[in-house]
């Protein structure tokens, strides 16, 4: 640990205490060149959210990353950025609220196709294309027919019956 003050490596800790929760530990540490005293914190880096991509490696979780992918499905849509930011809030608090502390890309991008089904068809079939990796055309038409058909059956009214 280098010195805030002076840069020096050399610093030992004068003092270790762990937090109440017992989540994290507190370090007053001491520069042994300008005797400058400061405090560290430690605490392990599975505590936040892990995500497991395809391939295996496992990253922390990026609200930026998230936020990105999803202004990218709604760019040029009429979407309100308080949209966009309420449904970042929403998938991040399902994935908080879970047992798990590693998440898969693959549910990140289930949450966030739910939602955005719901906010705009379009950003939806622009991100599903994506998190879906669609190659061929077919896929598109499969995809958009399912949300066609989706709206469809919302606007059929049920029969009167006299």
């Amino acid at each position: 640990m280098n010195c805030p003050d002076c840069g020096d490596e050399r610093t030992r800790v004068v003092d270790t205490e762990t937090s109440a929760d017992g989540t994290s530990i507190r370090r007053r540490r001491e520069c042994q060149r300008c005797s400058f005293r400061f405090t560290t914190y430690e605490r392990p880096e599975w505590d936040s959210l892990q995500v497991k991509k395809r391939d295996g490696t496992i990253d922390p979780f990026d609200r930026a990353k998230l936020r990105a992918g999803i202004e990218r499905a709604v760019e040029k849509r009429d979407v309100a950025e308080t949209t966009v930011t309420s449904l970042v809030d929403d998938v991040e608090s399902a994935l908080q609220d879970r047992e798990t502390r590693i998440v898969s890309s693959s549910l990140i991008g289930e949450l966030v196709s739910e939602r955005l089904r719901d906010v705009d068809k379009v950003a939806y079939i622009r991100f599903v294309s994506v998190y879906k990796a669609f190659s061929e055309p077919e896929e598109f038409l499969r995809e958009l027919d399912a949300v066609l058909d989706a709206e469809v059956d919302d606007f059929e009214a049920p029969t009167d019956s006299q």
